[in-house]
């Protein structure tokens, strides 16, 4: 049964890889059609509350199905780390649609076929995320656990609290109605999309971590590995 996970595990981990590349290279020629992208042409649609409500909800229920039957489910560490992960997704999956259908007046549906696909993502992800908070995470008793953790939360914090302000930005001008406005103020002026860039730093603690490797490691770490995006960040 064991080796069953293990390999179910290992897996999922290589397919996550393999779907990475081509994915990336998909998107720069083919814009996902949901949102001011939508476009005909790719089937049913629903409403976009619900569609993200369904999408993102595996990040939360599978992840809680699968935590408590980890080896490290009882360790504190363990619940904390993972902590970060479910706060953000419990944002996606429950507050945010919420506050798409509060504030945005009905617009064009979400394909179908396009949840359908995030779906299968978060489902794949959270699987990952899961076992390996709660199973096969292996370093929980090392000195710098709580330097990484806090750390990482720090940029984590940072991140969402950007990507949580610039929604409630675009929902706002939603709300005015009047068509699509140019956002301004604060991250706006820098960017074009603020919540994708406070999305990402909500992530980019995986780069502290891939450095800490590569100081305390040093030669025997392997060069080739990258933080986050195989060969390429």
């Amino acid at each position: 049964m064991a080796l069953l996970d293990q390999n179910l595990f290992h897996y999922s981990l290589l397919s996550l890889y393999l779907i990475g590349p081509p994915t990336f290279i998909s998107l720069k020629f083919l814009q996902a059609p949901y949102g001011k992208h939508h476009r005909p042409g790719w089937g049913p649609t629903i409403s976009p509350p619900l569609a993200w409500l369904l999408m993102e909800s595996p990040a939360l229920w599978l992840t809680l199905l699968l935590f408590p039957s980890g080896q490290h489910s009882a360790n504190p560490k363990a619940l904390i780390l993972m902590s970060p992960y479910l706060l953000h997704y419990f944002h996606r999956t429950c507050i945010y649609p919420l506050r798409i259908y509060r504030n945005s007046k009905p617009t064009s549906g979400f394909p179908v076929s396009v949840a359908v696909m995030a779906f299968g993502f978060n489902l794949l992800n959270a699987y990952l995320q899961a076992r390996w908070v709660s199973h096969y995470k292996s370093d929980y008793d090392g000195g710098l656990f709580w330097w990484k953790f806090f750390g990482g939360l720090v940029v984590f914090v940072w991140g969402m609290r950007i990507n949580m302000w610039a929604d409630r930005v675009l929902l706002g001008l939603k709300r005015e109605g009047g068509g699509y406005k140019v956002p301004r103020g604060g991250w706006f002026e820098l960017v074009s999309c603020p919540n994708y860039f406070g999305e990402i730093v909500e992530w980019i603690g995986a780069r502290a971590n891939h450095r800490w490797y590569l100081e305390k490691f040093k030669e025997d770490y392997p060069r080739s590995r990258r933080a986050v995006i195989p060969f390429l960040c």
